[in-house]
């Protein structure tokens, strides 16, 4: 369907989809009204909303005795020191995406936001930064849960025999916090066999947690937490869906607008990346980007081997431990 928008009686309708860009008479009034295709007139309607929200946003830090400057105030609806980036839903707000979707806007590309993606009032992000944090010691756990997943296995063993001390009691104390907070159903510490036992949780939200997702949220809070260090204005999202003017879609893991100027994507890999490394340098290049502002973060990968795959390709192969470091040095 179209939409037709009548200047004169303020009349807004539905009009057959044949009548879009044309002018016709209005059914209410009869003077001529312009017939809109639906997605364009969505899409000005948007325009003036983030508009109207970030100079509303502007007036009221203009009152304020102590306030942040106007531009800055635009770019980022929160200020970092007031906010807690583990435990927040103020970052999944349609303003909060507002400078991201202008961005895309005026390279006419078409984006949907999946607010969720960034609503940290959840334990997703504690649980990946704890995985991000020792992902060699704590890689096996992940995978016998992902692998006990698919096979739609209703638990699976971690076996801690070949486990110096130190290495079996962090593995524990993971498997402890997998269970308070809700990422398994029980976890039974079995110390005469040595082991600890998880009855998998079936939620396909914890499914796609360790299925990979878990690297995306490693990845938002890394750079989240880069901005709070520097105290730089920004604005994230997460599972970012964009259609380019050719119809061709795509889903960017992580996409970050630094003092509101300043683009990085992060895409996330847990298992193999070769074959779609042609794809991501399509997107990058419908973007714009230089290629050290679109990151591939792949998990395991040696610096020697990112090294090397950074200089073939016009992307940055960064590792899950160097992603904080490419960060600093990015900007």
């Amino acid at each position: 369907m179209a939409i037709v928008r009548c200047n004169k009686c303020a009349l807004l309708a539905e009009q057959p989809e044949t009548f879009a860009n044309q002018s016709i008479a209005c059914p209410g009034c009869g003077a001529q009204a312009a017939v809109y295709p639906t997605l364009f007139f969505i899409e000005k309607l948007l325009d003036k909303y983030f508009t109207a929200q970030r100079e509303v946003i502007r007036l009221n830090s203009a009152n304020k005795p102590a306030a942040q400057p106007a531009a800055e105030s635009v770019t980022a609806p929160a200020a970092l020191a007031d906010l807690d980036l583990t435990n927040t839903d103020t970052l999944a707000t349609e303003l909060q995406h507002g400078p991201i979707h202008d961005w895309f806007h005026k390279k006419q590309i078409k984006i949907q936001a999946n607010l969720r993606g960034v609503d940290t009032t959840g334990f997703f992000d504690e649980v990946a930064m704890s995985i991000g944090g020792d992902p060699t010691l704590l890689k096996d756990v992940v995978e016998r849960i992902r692998w006990a997943q698919q096979k739609e296995h209703s638990s699976t063993t971690i076996p801690l025999a070949k486990k110096s001390p130190a290495e079996a009691q962090a593995i524990s104390a993971f498997c402890q916090q997998l269970y308070d907070f809700s990422f398994v159903a029980k976890c039974f510490h079995n110390r005469p066999e040595n082991n600890v036992r998880l009855i998998l949780q079936s939620a396909p939200s914890i499914r796609h947690f360790f299925n990979g997702e878990w690297l995306e949220w490693f990845a938002l809070m890394t750079a989240l937490n880069y901005a709070r260090e520097r105290n730089k204005r920004f604005s994230c999202a997460r599972n970012l869906s964009i259609t380019l003017q050719n119809d061709d879609s795509y889903e960017l893991d992580v996409f970050m607008l630094i003092d509101g100027r300043t683009p990085v994507c992060i895409e996330c890999k847990t298992g193999e990346f070769r074959q779609n490394i042609d794809k991501y340098l399509t997107v990058r290049k419908r973007l714009g980007l230089d290629g050290k502002q679109f990151i591939m973060c792949i998990v395991g990968l040696s610096d020697e081997h990112a090294k090397g795959l950074s200089a073939m390709y016009d992307l940055s192969f960064v590792s899950e431990r160097e992603l904080a470091a490419h960060l600093t040095r990015l900007f």
